[in-house]
Parts: C-alpha cells; sequence; structure tokens
C-alpha cells in the first residue's frame, strides 16, 4: 500500500512541477518566439542588393549552346569489347 502513496506522490509533484514551469514559460512569453522564428523568412531584408545592378565579376558569354546528348538503343552497345 506504500508504494501506491509513494506514486500518487511523486505523481502530483510532478503534475505540480510541470503546472509551475508552464506558468513561468507563460508569464515570461517564451512560447511566442517559435512564432517569430516562424516568419521570420517573410520578413523584408535591409540590405537587400538588386539583382540588375549588382556586380559579381566579369562578364559572361550570352547562352553557350546546350550539348548534343545521344541515346543508345540497346544495352549490348554500351558492354565493353573483349
Amino acid at each position: 500500500m506504500s508504494v501506491i502513496a509513494l506514486q500518487v506522490f511523486v505523481s502530483l509533484m510532478l503534475v505540480a512541477g510541470s503546472l509551475v514551469l508552464f506558468l513561468f514559460s507563460a508569464r515570461q512569453r517564451d512560447f511566442e518566439h517559435a512564432d517569430r522564428l516562424a516568419l521570420a523568412p517573410l520578413d523584408a531584408d535591409t540590405g537587400a542588393v538588386n539583382p540588375t545592378t549588382a556586380t559579381t565579376g566579369p562578364e559572361t558569354p550570352a547562352a553557350a549552346p546546350a550539348p548534343k546528348l545521344t541515346t543508345t538503343t540497346s544495352p549490348s552497345e554500351n558492354a565493353p569489347e573483349e
């Protein structure tokens, strides 16, 4: 019987401790930190760089032609020759 009383006492202490920690956290307003972090990517950057006027280095040629892709019709063409 004393084990049940001890278990009830420990359980009540855990509940009381969690309530105290919850009230402390609510009073400190810690729960809003996750909301601020979630909305942080939506804030406007103050040091934004305009991509049309930014210089990134030497000029690059306009557009290089895409490499020609070749396809094979049978797997035996890729087999090594003996």
